[in-house]
């Protein structure tokens, strides 16, 4: 391709990429160029076009609709006399025979001082015209549209001064009457806002724009004050002239309103969502544990004296703490209180505060953002956020770190918690059950547990009696643990015979509830017949005596030396208090080694 071509291409390029149409005509009036924009304007092909008088094939039409003869056509007027003509108000006839306004320029192509073609470049302008009418007509019938109008309308003139305004704009800029005198469109939008020029509505039809339109902008009412509008401004045309500008305007602040509205209810919706699925989240894992069984069984006085004491407490809103060993129930009490309360439709969150290391009880209750610390890769709701207009079982409040006491004695106090990572304060609405087997008095008394925070949890205290101080209870406790266990090893009914129910009521059961099943469990593997034998029964349950002297195995004094340490941490593990500690050994190797030896500690209810 030769460096001529190459230019030639180009230019054709250049031309085809032209949001006008473009045609090129020869001396005589037939084509020789026609752009791609011309060919989707008019629908005539380059093969419709190339050779082909414009006059001949669709262009201009007389206003009464009879064509223009050739010798008339304004098209060719450039070829003619060799100057540029500029036309408007024209019509293009497409090749399906429709009409469409046009405005066009023709300019003559003049070589070594002869005309030798012209080009005729043109826009569709059947919108503006359509614009045009219709402004036409809303100026001939102002007065009756504008008072019907429910949308502002303002009247301007080339210099800005407000000509006429309708009722609706008058009431939205609180003006006292239509024909406002020495107002401009800055007493709109104001002087001092930002860019007022490139927001006029006026300005920007001035410098040649056909139609500015405006979203979510400023409008100033006459006392100073601001409201939110969407307009449109458009000229006012005579002559080819502009005359004048209208602007139409809609105050959308009741939109705006619906819109934070809608944007605070899909904030709720998510927040909604993210609790929904952390509250799920919790309650599988809640579902996950071993319970035992789900009712407190027992018709001892001292066991009804502390039901009665619940069914009074549960459907008032006072905050409980109860106390009582290890094993006896404490968690069925704290679900018998949610279920009779009025929260019961809302979630309770159990919180082991003893199973949780103590640099994650913080996150754990109040939460944590993403980035709070090392770790923490998405924001996390904690539990006292995820059980609001519900309740929060704090298991074992006693191991509780001091440092977070204080913060506890706040959101007791002031219904609030912050998570970490964050300042914003989070108003909640929950109601706090604590459950200790520790003596908080001594623990007030020896600097380990606030004071303050002893009496604002110890409003109403519930006290548990320990098994043995529910002996009538043992036997029907006994043999709910009999059916249990015999239906899941899938052995025969197992009757208990009178003695071996007398030795279950005389032993004093130090580990409660817990250790009766664990006693029970371990009978039913071992019963090879049709009744429950307890055959290590007196040994446990034999008064103390030196055993400094007896001969164990290796393996069942590490066991007994385990079980013990774990009974003193409450079964807790890793942490400053905990048995690892204690025994100076790995928390990953104490659980080993207590996998190996076979302990682990059952979930038991009262």
């Amino acid at each position: 391709m030769t460096s001529s071509q190459h230019i030639h291409r180009r230019y054709e390029l250049i031309l085809n990429s032209a949001g006008e149409g473009i045609y090129g005509l020869d001396k005589d009036g037939k084509g020789t160029f026609v752009n791609q924009a011309a060919i989707e304007m008019c629908g005539w092909t380059e093969t419709d076009v190339i050779g082909q008088p414009m006059h001949a094939l669709h262009h201009h039409s007389k206003a009464n609709g009879a064509p223009y003869p050739q010798h008339e056509c304004p098209i060719y007027a450039a070829l003619t006399d060799g100057e540029v003509h500029h036309v408007t108000d024209e019509v293009f006839w497409r090749k399906d025979g429709a009409g469409f306004a046009v405005h066009y320029t023709s300019t003559p192509i003049i070589d070594n001082g002869e005309i030798v073609g012209a080009v005729v470049v043109f826009q569709d302008v059947s919108r503006l015209k359509q614009t045009e009418s219709d402004l036409a007509l809303l100026q001939n019938r102002h007065e009756l549209i504008l008072s019907a109008a429910g949308e502002g309308v303002c009247g301007f003139d080339c210099e800005g001064r407000v000509t006429f305004v309708n009722p609706a704009a008058a009431a939205m800029l609180g003006w006292p009457d239509q024909s406002p005198e020495h107002q401009t469109v800055h007493h709109i939008i104001g002087r001092d806002a930002p860019d007022p020029e490139e927001f006029c509505p006026v300005h920007n039809i001035l410098q040649g724009k056909k139609r500015f339109q405006g979203r979510d902008m400023q409008f100033r009412r006459r006392d100073g004050s601001h409201f939110p509008v969407d307009f449109i401004s458009t000229p006012i045309m005579e002559d080819n002239c502009i005359i004048g500008i209208v602007v139409v305007f809609s105050d959308i602040s009741k939109r705006k309103q619906a819109e934070e509205k809608l944007k605070r209810a899909l904030a709720e919706i998510e927040q909604l969502k993210n609790r929904l699925q952390a509250e799920n989240t919790y309650l599988q894992e809640q579902i996950n544990l071993n319970h035992g069984f789900e009712d407190i069984l027992g018709q001892s006085n001292a066991l009804k004296s502390v039901l009665h004491q619940v069914e009074q407490v549960a459907p008032t809103e006072t905050t409980v703490l109860i106390q009582g060993e290890t094993g006896s129930g404490k968690e069925l009490i704290a679900r018998a209180l949610h279920t009779l309360s009025l929260r019961s439709d809302y979630t309770l969150v159990k919180v082991n505060c003893a199973a949780l290391p103590a640099n994650l009880i913080e996150s754990e209750l109040f939460g944590h953002e993403k980035g709070s610390f090392t770790g923490a890769t998405s924001r996390r709701i904690g539990r006292f956020e995820l059980a609001d207009k519900g309740a929060i079982f704090l298991d074992e409040i006693g191991e509780l770190p001091l440092e977070l006491q204080a913060k506890l004695l706040r959101v007791l106090q002031e219904s609030e918690i912050e998570r970490l990572g964050d300042s914003k304060t989070i108003k909640i609405n929950v109601r706090v059950i604590a459950a200790t087997h520790r003596d908080l008095k001594q623990m007030v008394t020896q600097g380990r547990f606030r004071e303050d925070l002893f009496y604002r949890l110890s409003v109403f205290p519930l006290r548990l009696p320990p098994l043995r101080e529910r002996r009538d209870d043992i036997a029907l406790l006994a043999q709910f643990f009999v059916n249990k266990y015999v239906a899941k090893t899938g052995k025969n009914k197992l009757t208990v015979s009178e003695s071996v129910m007398q030795r279950l009521s005389r032993y004093p059961w130090p580990g409660n509830v817990r250790e009766l099943e664990n006693v029970i469990e371990r009978a039913v593997i071992l019963s090879p017949e049709d009744r429950l034998q307890i055959p290590d029964l007196e040994i446990a349950a034999a008064p103390p005596h030196n055993t400094e002297d007896e001969i164990l195995p290796l393996a069942e004094m590490e066991k007994r030396h385990i079980i013990k340490t774990l009974q003193q941490t409450d079964w807790r593990i890793s942490g400053e208090q905990g048995a690892a500690t204690l025994l100076h050994m790995h928390p990953n190797t104490l659980r080993s080694r207590m996998s190996k030896l076979g302990i682990r500690r059952a979930v038991t209810p009262a």
